[in-house]
Parts: C-alpha cells; sequence; structure tokens
C-alpha cells in the first residue's frame, strides 16, 4: 500500500502546486502508515527535488511523447504506475489536468472520487475529506469507503514545506494505447504566474470604464508582484484576455490577497474568489454586492484610489 500523487510541471518546470500535492501525499501518508511516491510525465528539470517536499521515491515517465497533455493516455500511464505501487490513494492536483484526469482515473481503479479537497483526511472512523460546495458557502465532509481514493487538492490549501533529502528518480515504461490527437501548435502565456497558482492577483471589471484604462492596474499589480485578473464583461468585451477572466465560468482561484477594483460581485464572480484568504475591494458604488463578502473595503473613485494605493505602496518599498 502506498500513496500515489501526480507532480504537474509546465514545459520541464515545477510549480508550487506540485510541491503543494507532494506535501500533501506526504502527509496522508504518515497519517495511514505508509510511503507517498510521485509521479512526473513528460520532460522534467531535476525531478529528485519532489523528495524534498516528501516523496519517497519518483516514478518518471520521461517519453518525449508524453510532453503534450493527452488525457487518454495520461490516464493509462497514472493507472498503470498507480497500480505498479499498489497505491491505496491517488492524488492531483485541482488544475484544470487534474480535474480533466479524475472522473477517467476514478472509473479504471474502481475508486472514489472527491474533487477540490482542502483539508487532511479524518481517519479516525474510516476516511473523511472535505470540500467546499454550494459555490464556497458551505464545507462538506465526505466519507470515502472504496479500498482506493482519487483526490484533487484545492491549490492553497496546505503550504508546502520541506521535510527531507532528495529523492531516489525510477524510469519508468507503460503500455501506450495510442492516440487520435495530434498537437500542432501550443500557446503559452510566459513571464506571469498563472492564476490558478498566483498568490497575488489584481482584478478589475467594467468599473475601468475603458480598455485603455488597465494601465493603473497593471502598474498596480506589477508594484506587488501581481497576477492581473479580470470579471467576465470584460473578457467577453475582448478588453482583457479570456485566460484573465475569474469566477464560476472562468478561472476558480485561492490567492492570499485578492483585490478587486471596480467590479460589483455577482454571484459567478464571488463563486470563483470566495476562497481567496483575504479580498479587498475597491468601489465607489456603496451599496455594491462585493463589500459584503470582503475583509477590507475602499469607497471611492478606482482613478482615485488606485494611483495613490500604488504610490504609497513603491513608498513603503522603497522604505
Amino acid at each position: 500500500m502506498s500513496v500515489l500523487v501526480v507532480a504537474d510541471n509546465t514545459k520541464g518546470k515545477f510549480k508550487k502546486g506540485a510541491f503543494e500535492v507532494v506535501h500533501y501525499g506526504h502527509l496522508v501518508a504518515q497519517l495511514l502508515g505508509t510511503e507517498c511516491h510521485a509521479m512526473v510525465i513528460g520532460e522534467a528539470e531535476h525531478p529528485a527535488q519532489l523528495g524534498k517536499y516528501g516523496a519517497a521515491k519518483v516514478h518518471h515517465l520521461s517519453d518525449e511523447s508524453y510532453n503534450h497533455f493527452d488525457g487518454q493516455r495520461y490516464l493509462s500511464a497514472i493507472a498503470e504506475v498507480a497500480q505498479s505501487v499498489s497505491a491505496s490513494v491517488v492524488i492531483l492536483n485541482h488544475s484544470s489536468t487534474g480535474k480533466s484526469l479524475l472522473g477517467g482515473l476514478g472509473i479504471k481503479l474502481k475508486a472514489g472520487v472527491v474533487s477540490g479537497v482542502n483539508s487532511l483526511p479524518d481517519i479516525g472512523d474510516g476516511f473523511a475529506v472535505t470540500k467546499n460546495v454550494f459555490a464556497g458557502k458551505a464545507l462538506a465532509t465526505i466519507k470515502v469507503n472504496s479500498p482506493i481514493k482519487v483526490l484533487s487538492l484545492m491549490g492553497n490549501s496546505i503550504p508546502p514545506q520541506e521535510v527531507g533529502a532528495e529523492a531516489v528518480v525510477e524510469s519508468v515504461s507503460v503500455a501506450d494505447p495510442g492516440s487520435p490527437i495530434t498537437v500542432k501548435e501550443q500557446k503559452t502565456v510566459d513571464g506571469v504566474v498563472p492564476l490558478p497558482e498566483a498568490e497575488l492577483v489584481v482584478s478589475a471589471g467594467r468599473g475601468m470604464k475603458a480598455p485603455d484604462n488597465w494601465a493603473i492596474i497593471e502598474e498596480l499589480a506589477d508594484t506587488l508582484s501581481a497576477t492581473t485578473a479580470c470579471s467576465r464583461p470584460v473578457a467577453d468585451t475582448g478588453w482583457r484576455p479570456h485566460h484573465e477572466h475569474v469566477g464560476q465560468t472562468g478561472v476558480a482561484i485561492r490567492p492570499n490577497l485578492y483585490i478587486a477594483i471596480g467590479i460589483s460581485g455577482a454571484i459567478q464572480h464571488l463563486a470563483g474568489v470566495n476562497q481567496s484568504k483575504t479580498i479587498v475591494v475597491i468601489n465607489k458604488d456603496p451599496e455594491a454586492p462585493f463589500f459584503k463578502a470582503a475583509d477590507y473595503g475602499v469607497c471611492g473613485d478606482l482613478f482615485d484610489v488606485v494611483p495613490k494605493l500604488t504610490e504609497s505602496l513603491k513608498k513603503f518599498k522603497a522604505s
């Protein structure tokens, strides 16, 4: 019996989410009295470093044909490795990749599946995990009775900590089921922290009035070393790219700080950001629904407040 975690990497580099899921797997393995194994798919820089976060062994499927995500081939590979290490728990990131694999992996392994868990399991009476439900308005405890469990870990739930030394890396090969998919081009955004991994996010909405006004948002984000985001209407009108859209129909995020500027706070938007650790709202409408969800609120004209906030932050950093 073991715990297997799948560590995401982008262009061969591990992000914070990979270290989070490995450390979470290590903690789950400690509870169960077993060890944590990590699986890495495709090219990866120094996979042995996952041992520092608790992986006893790293299984590396380095075949370059796996460098591009293919759901069916990834499912087959993960299931094969999970069976080879007798994994009783398989853990993925609650990312677009993890969410697309979760259900199929449950079918292949005949496992109980829980998505978006946010705490360590309670093994006092079986195996129970918690997750947010009803757009973050409630917390559910789910007991998994199957011999094998498949979980996805919500980002920013368990801080990664170094607990050991580098791990032994074992190259693995798997039966390739083939694929009808051919990747012709892959476009990625470089130079910024992706929204699901960002700890600081500066977001804005229709209160910006026009796309030409976005410079003050980008300046604030640069000052904070934050990632920029936007509401759905802003993305739909083409003011900002769709990958910046956060909310129920966009990217769900859990940063340590979320600054919402000129966003009223419709329920669909709140559903994707209300798990942020701290929410700051800047809006000139005192009746904006977002103020009810905010930890801190500034009622004022954003074109006056945001430049002053940026200037104050620059002075603070300089001192």
